[in-house]
């Protein structure tokens, strides 16, 4: 009786607390960016020795005086979110469901060095799409979770939460939320997690959105980490593909290889708010030229604020390390951008600032239950975050003819 109470209990789906950090961890906060000891200044004119002086004391100057926590503090607690314990930790989520009838249940998830901030700009055009310019039917019940180690997630204290294992806790998740049929979409972390439910093809699934899919053939995504010349017969969209990722693998996850072999080495972005900002602005060299306009008057896109509400929220809730933990954790299991093995119906968006455009070719070949393809005119590697009217277009768009097809069995 005692070990079915347990059980029981653990599975239970509790309320989240309203967010609210004391005012006392903020004026902490400012104290450490205004004590920054700078570095000189790069010795180039451009951001080829990484994240430039010029932007990251913008940044510091905005964070210090005149960004405000408490906004999206406030955003955050106007919304549903609760607390489920999965394999002994807790998990946090973002769900809210849609006024609409036959709503389509959808889980979203986040990547690195993100949040839950990167999706809440898509909560309102896919729940409520007749504010948006959608039809009732496109309809979901959004489901947005905290990955283990980031945001108010818990913090895993032993090894094993690779991607593989997430993607079987968001099944799990999914089913204790009472949905018995639902989609799920990823990009960044979220997109590897994605492709890891697609390859465990549970029952629920009905299918997957990725707006970085695993398309590289596996002798291809090999080239390109070594650092060969393109391989002749590719098309030009695929020598395109190829030689964007072999410039993603030479110069542009210097962090990944850092958080994949020595993540609890990086204290400094656990110490040091300018730090972790600095880390966290140099994922990806098209990404950095979308926010350091931000912090030059520019305004397409990501604002001051988004950039500077991801990077809190992490430092609020000290994740540096944990959310590092996770590249360790996939170190040597698989890569992130290869085909893995998908054989489920999955939507495909190619939005033209990722790190690599993928060609319709290789993604036919990754994804044989191919449902939608499209590549739209602007967006980057955040794009929920960047652009979210396009992108929650694409997901309406994506899993509309799973609907109609669900439509035609139930009748």
């Amino acid at each position: 009786m005692t070990k079915t109470i347990a059980v029981q209990e653990s599975s239970a789906i509790r309320p989240f607390q309203k967010i609210n950090f004391p005012e006392a961890e903020l004026t902490e906060l400012r104290k450490r960016i205004n004590a920054t000891r700078w570095p000189e200044r790069e010795t180039v004119k451009d951001a080829t020795q990484g994240v430039q002086l010029a932007t990251t004391q913008a940044l510091a100057r905005y964070w210090a005086t005149e960004y405000d926590w408490r906004k999206i503090e406030a955003k955050l607690n106007a919304l549903p979110q609760f607390i489920t314990e999965i394999d002994g930790l807790d998990i946090h989520f973002i769900d809210v469901r849609s006024k609409h009838q036959n709503a389509l249940p959808l889980i979203v998830t986040h990547g690195w060095p993100g949040s839950i901030i990167e999706q809440m700009k898509i909560i309102d055009p896919l729940t409520n799409p007749t504010a948006h310019g959608g039809s009732a039917s496109d309809a979901f019940d959004v489901v947005i979770p905290s990955i283990p180690g980031y945001g108010f997630s818990g913090k895993p204290s032993t090894p094993g939460w690779d991607p593989d294992h997430i993607a079987r806790a968001w099944v799990t998740l999914m089913k204790r939320l009472g949905y018995t049929k639902f989609v799920a979409q990823g990009g960044d972390w979220g997109a590897v997690i994605v492709d890891m439910m697609g390859v465990h093809a549970a029952p629920e699934l009905l299918g997957i959105h990725t707006n970085m899919p695993g398309i590289f053939p596996a002798e291809i995504d090999q080239a390109a980490f070594s650092g060969k010349p393109a391989p002749s017969g590719l098309s030009a969209d695929e020598k395109v593909a190829y030689e964007r990722v072999q410039f993603v693998y030479q110069k542009g996850i210097a962090y990944g290889f850092q958080m994949g072999l020595r993540p609890q080495t990086l204290y400094g972005i656990a110490d040091s708010p300018v730090g972790l900002a600095a880390y966290f602005l140099d994922h990806d060299a098209r990404s950095y030229e979308l926010i350091s306009r931000a912090f030059a008057g520019g305004s397409e896109g990501l604002t001051r604020d988004d950039i500077l509400d991801n990077i809190t929220i992490t430092w609020l809730t000290n994740t540096a390390l944990s959310g590092a933990r996770l590249y360790w954790e996939y170190w040597g299991k698989g890569g992130y951008f290869n085909a893995k093995g998908v054989n489920i119906p999955v939507a495909v968006s190619v939005f033209p600032d990722e790190l690599y455009p993928a060609p319709k070719s290789w993604t036919e070949q990754a994804y044989p239950k191919l449902i939608h393809f499209n590549k739209l005119p602007k967006g980057g590697h955040f794009a929920a975050w960047e652009q979210p009217k396009l992108f929650s277009e694409e997901v309406r768009a994506g899993f509309r003819s799973l609907r109609s097809g669900l439509a035609a069995s139930a009748a």
